[in-house]
């Protein structure tokens, strides 16, 4: 007698455990019907033991995917094995609410989830355990530090005052521009610009000003190109585009709609207003140019000219 009492007690135990353990439990024959439903799904779900009881799973929660979770369970019980899936791999079975407030900034509640074959008395398998964990916390913190080291990369690749490529990004980006042209043949151009007549720009209205000047030039710069191609900041007030798939003279009708709308505009600063023009070089790429530096300096050979010639204007190199 104290024999069966000692079980019923263990039971009860069991039980409560079940009952009041931070990780959902979920029992289901091989149908999908529920057969066991713990405190932390009724808490999250918002449905009891007793009126799931019974029922199938895919009808009591149509955005379960129902496909791949039949796949899991037939292979579980086949080979009456266990089988895990972590967040990284699907974010959650249950689509629950995210409650927590320390990780407040995430919608639903990230979950690992293992899967337990259960068998009968014969040995057979004849239903299985889910078990799902509550790993919101730990999915979010790594979520945001995986945002972060994917700013920090974009601003090891960027340049801090206008958000362009920074020199050696842009630089790399030639070198596979030249490399890809050598492979293939195809038409490609290469611009270089700078700003005419910074100095007097930085002396008369302040580097600052100086500053929302050569912001300014970046907007318009990303405004005019396309998304194929790739501008950056080369140093101070000279910049370089890579136009790929592009002659000289479409590389021109770019380099025209950029220089036209800067000399077009206004910049308002705190000093003062300021109207400023720029100087653009292109050089198409032949087979010539030995390496990717080499191109790059036609392209500044074409910049000198343009300089030489009056500045504000396009020159496409020979």
């Amino acid at each position: 007698m104290a024999f069966k009492t000692q079980n019923a007690d263990a039971f009860h135990w069991l039980i409560d455990m079940l009952e009041s353990v931070e990780v959902g439990l979920v029992v289901l024959d091989l149908e999908f019907r529920v057969q066991a439903w713990n405190g932390f799904m009724e808490n999250h779900s918002g449905i009891t033991a007793s009126q799931i009881h019974n029922k199938s799973l895919f009808d009591e929660f149509p955005d379960i995917p129902k496909a791949w979770l039949t796949r899991k369970v037939d292979a579980v019980a086949m080979l009456n094995t266990r089988a895990f899936t972590s967040w990284e791999q699907r974010p959650y079975l249950f689509q629950f609410r995210n409650s927590r407030p320390i990780t407040g900034t995430e919608e639903y509640m990230y979950q690992n989830l293992t899967i337990s074959p259960l068998s009968s008395t014969t040995g057979e398998v004849d239903k299985v355990c889910l078990l799902i964990y509550d790993v919101t916390e730990f999915a979010s913190s790594k979520r945001a530090l995986e945002r972060a080291n994917e700013q920090l990369a974009k601003l090891s690749m960027t340049d801090r005052l206008t958000g362009l490529l920074n020199r050696g990004t842009w630089e790399n980006l030639v070198d596979a521009e030249f490399e890809r042209y050598r492979r293939y043949g195809h038409a490609t151009a290469l611009v270089m610009f700078d700003i005419d007549h910074f100095k007097p720009v930085n002396d008369t209205y302040g580097h600052l000003a100086g500053d929302e000047v050569i912001r300014h030039t970046a907007q318009v710069t990303r405004n005019g190109v396309r998304q194929s191609d790739s501008a950056g900041r080369y140093g101070g007030e000279e910049f370089g585009i890579i136009l790929p798939e592009t002659d000289a003279e479409n590389a021109r009708v770019i380099c025209e709609r950029i220089r036209e709308t800067i000399e077009q505009s206004t910049v308002n600063t705190t000093a003062g207003d300021i109207r400023y023009t720029i100087s653009m070089g292109v050089a198409q790429l032949t087979d010539e140019p030995e390496n990717y530096m080499q191109w790059m300096q036609k392209a500044d050979e074409a910049l000198y000219k343009a300089k030489e010639s009056g500045r504000n204007k396009v020159v496409i190199g020979e």
